[in-house]
């Protein structure tokens, strides 16, 4: 994240000698949190983008035959403490995935020891003390990345936003934006259980990244509605819900989040956008591309005298949600990265979700504070 102010070997020929194998350059990073924090370490930094940038050096859970055994299994240090993770100058990052609430207290221990951090959406529930560790996090020279919002605009956002100052197509008036996934819970004394700590369950958990995509497209918002409902789930917390928000420049929006849909095509995060002179689709339709949330395909929609044409289409990677491991290894060895998105898109996003959550407690309507 930005300040407010800105834009978050091989033998020698002839040699006969066994190849000497070249130093591991990457990154070691403690992954600390070991329940999403496994999925991080299997898509993430096992075979997916972390891979090339960093080394998985160390776990840390409080749950002790938990960390001790992946730990074994991967052949990396085991901790209990993050204290004492911190205490090794060998491990200059930390993969934070532990809940959102209190996250930020965490992040400030972890930067006041001078590491970095790569955590996930959303950074916190208190849009305060986001704003608070984000802006310490400047002052103190250190790396603080999420997947969302990503450090930099993503290529489809940024893209929506070039077609929109190019074609001339006018404000945003109105946007649907959906996300779902087939979810059968149960209850487990976790987080996930407790309507404060995830609140209307499905918009927090999955819709957050459709919230950060609008608030970089809309800025501040006004207002929020929210309808909800529990139709397969065995937790206290619901399952199936909408949101829709008002935001100041008068622009409606709404999201629909849903653990209750097995179509195959799952995580889609897709929009329709509505400008006053065209709209941009994203992942929507049944033809698309990519199935999945990893792409994001777009296509742009004007008038043509009586009629409508596809005016351009565009395919970029990664989508709004990816875990940027490349700009986070770039920020950690010093480099400067043009383009930061401001603090105030992480904490406008918190905001719409503090609101939500007194929306879901009260009569269904509440302001943006």
């Amino acid at each position: 994240m930005g300040p407010e102010t800105k834009q978050i070997g091989e033998p020698r020929a002839g040699s006969s000698a066994q190849a000497i194998e070249a130093p591991d350059s990457r990154i070691p990073i403690c992954v600390v949190g070991l329940n999403f924090g496994q999925y991080i370490i299997k898509n993430e930094l096992g075979t997916g983008s972390g891979a090339e940038f960093f080394r998985l050096a160390a776990l840390c859970d409080i749950d002790e035959a938990k960390v001790n055994g992946l730990a074994a299994s991967l052949g990396v240090r085991a901790y209990t403490s993050l204290d004492d993770v911190l205490l090794n100058p060998a491990i200059p990052a930390v993969g934070l995935y532990t809940g959102p609430s209190g996250r930020a207290e965490l992040v400030r221990k972890i930067i006041r020891a001078g590491k970095d951090v790569m955590t996930t959406k959303p950074l916190e529930t208190d849009p305060e003390a986001a704003r608070a560790i984000l802006t310490e996090a400047v002052e103190l020279g250190r790396t603080v990345h999420l997947n969302s919002p990503a450090p930099i605009l993503s290529p489809d956002i940024a893209q929506i936003s070039q077609w929109q100052q190019h074609y001339n197509l006018g404000p945003l008036v109105a946007c649907r934006a959906d996300v779902w996934a087939s979810y059968r819970e149960e209850a487990d004394g976790t987080w996930y259980d407790d309507p404060l700590r995830c609140p209307v369950a499905p918009i927090f958990r999955l819709g957050i990244y459709l919230i950060n995509d609008l608030v970089a497209l809309l800025g501040e918002a006004e207002r929020v509605q929210v309808l909800a409902s529990r139709l397969y789930t065995k937790r206290p917390t619901v399952d199936n819900a909408q949101l829709g928000i008002q935001f100041k420049s008068g622009a409606l929006a709404n999201i629909f989040a849903s653990f209750c849909v097995g179509d195959g095509d799952q995580y889609r995060d897709s929009l329709v956008l509505n400008f006053e002179k065209g709209t941009i689709y994203r992942n929507a339709g049944p033809i698309r591309t990519e199935p999945f949330g990893d792409r994001s395909d777009l296509s742009l929609v004007m008038p043509s005298k009586e009629t409508r044409r596809r005016v351009e289409a565009h395919v970029d990677t990664p989508a709004s949600s990816a875990y940027r491991w490349d700009l986070f290894s770039r920020a950690i060895r010093g480099e400067s990265l043009p383009g930061l998105v401001p603090i105030s898109t992480a904490v406008n996003g918190l905001k719409i979700i503090r609101a939500m959550s007194e929306a879901e407690r009260g009569d269904g309507t509440a302001f943006v504070r």
